[in-house]
């Protein structure tokens, strides 16, 4: 008797215990209710295209002020008006939005058929830029066109144009390209030459990005992981080599790997000052437009090292602000290339995310000192009229392939596309068919 009864007791207690835990598990109403409804919105048809809509929106205007906050000072001693670096970016602004707007209108299979005309331009671009007299040297590097006083930078350019070549060609060899020959050919030779033309300005920044879109493309086409370790290998080595035959770059990665004992007034000014303007602006920052690095103190304040002007007036929930945006486009942009049924595209948006997002966290990296500084920009935010108007092209693309997303090209078919869609005279997604694999 009282062994049972023991049991019985023992058996309630663990009977309360686990109604306990489940208590304590269990979630608040309110975050529940919270949960459900973001999951109810995660699922609709129009989610994908209202969060490119929105994360692409939100960073071009924090962009834009900050720019203008970042520029003013050195803007006004260059010219007598703070607002001239501003202006310049506003109307390569207006130029990317135009862009964005293109990059929705024309359908997906356009893109893909103009693609190698696209890169072909490009190629010519690149090496025009290499001809004195020609292409403009900016701080040592001959990457840029003038023309009539607005400057044009090819290789900014290229990115876009190798992504949706680059697509084009790998999806040929669906369900995979599984042989090395089909992955490297002509992938691989035509990826070389742009990255040499590109080593030959010399553009150490906009080399890893093209690097890190060539890597996006062959890992979302799944080639052969043999052949990504070996061009993973290849392109380490390839850093190193580049990083040591400059003297400035030589300075720059010894200055990282040995903070302590770089000259403060030398390779390790920057990064010392980028620290500091994120250190002084704590919490909530020094308010919007009252920070002290951008007077002369924190060179490229407006370009390479905006992140740090951001932290300093923004503070510490500005910066984290900018990264959830950037995460946000991770999510938004691997969303999109998982809901397409077009491998054409699910490569292309996977390879463009990528691509942006990767350049965001190498120059949030540098700025807070976990990387040796390498001049490449923040997307959308840093001043860069190119590189701008290319990253809101790229956002127009993937706006387009989140209206051809099925379930959201379907809707738009038949309930309407809704008033801006048909102010901005956009055509009805076209409907996309998943092809046939071959081997």
């Amino acid at each position: 008797m009282s062994t049972r009864g023991d049991g019985a007791v023992r058996s309630r207690d663990r009977g309360d215990a686990a109604s306990l835990t489940r208590g304590r598990r269990e979630a608040p109403p309110r975050v529940r209710a919270l949960g459900a409804a973001l999951q109810q919105w995660l699922g609709r048809p129009l989610t994908s295209l209202h969060l490119v809509l929105a994360v692409f929106g939100l960073l071009t205007a924090l962009g834009l002020v900050m720019v203008l906050s970042a520029s003013s000072v050195n803007a006004y001693a260059a010219g007598g008006s703070a607002y001239g670096v501003f202006f310049r970016q506003l109307a390569f602004a207006v130029l990317g939005a135009v862009l964005f707007w293109i990059g929705v209108r024309v359908p997906p299979r356009r893109w893909r058929a103009a693609s190698p005309w696209l890169l072909a331009g490009c190629l010519v671009l690149l090496v025009l830029v290499l001809v004195p007299g020609l292409g403009a040297a900016v701080n040592g590097s001959r990457s840029w066109f003038r023309i009539a006083g607005v400057s044009l930078q090819p290789s900014e350019i290229t990115k876009v144009a190798l992504a949706l070549w680059g697509a084009h060609v790998l999806v040929r060899h669906r369900p995979a390209p599984r042989r090395w020959r089909q992955a490297l050919m002509p992938v691989m030779p035509v990826a070389l030459l742009i990255l040499t033309l590109v080593v030959a300005q010399p553009d150490l920044g906009t080399t890893i990005s093209l690097a890190v879109i060539v890597a996006a493309l062959l890992w979302f086409a799944c080639a052969p992981v043999g052949l990504l370790a070996l061009l993973s290998t290849a392109g380490v080595i390839g850093a190193v080599v580049l990083g040591v035959v400059a003297s400035y770059r030589q300075s720059r990665i010894a200055a990282f790997l040995d903070p302590s004992g770089a000259d403060p007034l030398g390779p390790a000014y920057q990064a010392r000052q980028a620290l500091y303007s994120l250190a002084d602006g704590g919490l909530f920052g020094q308010g919007l437009g009252q920070g002290r690095s951008k007077w002369s103190y924190l060179p490229n304040a407006d370009n390479d090292f905006i992140f740090a002007i951001i932290g300093e007036e923004l503070g510490f929930l500005g910066a984290v602000a900018v990264i959830i945006l950037f995460v946000t486009l991770a999510y938004t942009g691997l969303r999109i290339a998982a809901r397409s049924v077009d491998p054409w595209i699910r490569v292309v948006a996977s390879t463009l995310t990528v691509w942006l997002v990767v350049q965001a966290a190498i120059n949030v990296g540098y700025v807070v000192g976990l990387l040796p500084v390498t001049g490449i920009p923040l997307p959308l935010v840093s001043s860069g009229g190119t590189s701008l108007a290319l990253a809101l092209f790229a956002g127009g693309l993937l706006a387009n392939f989140a209206r051809h997303e099925s379930d959201a090209a379907a809707v738009l078919r038949t309930q309407g596309q809704g008033r801006l869609a048909r102010a901005l005279r956009l055509p009805p997604p076209e409907p996309v068919r998943a092809r046939p694999r071959t081997g």
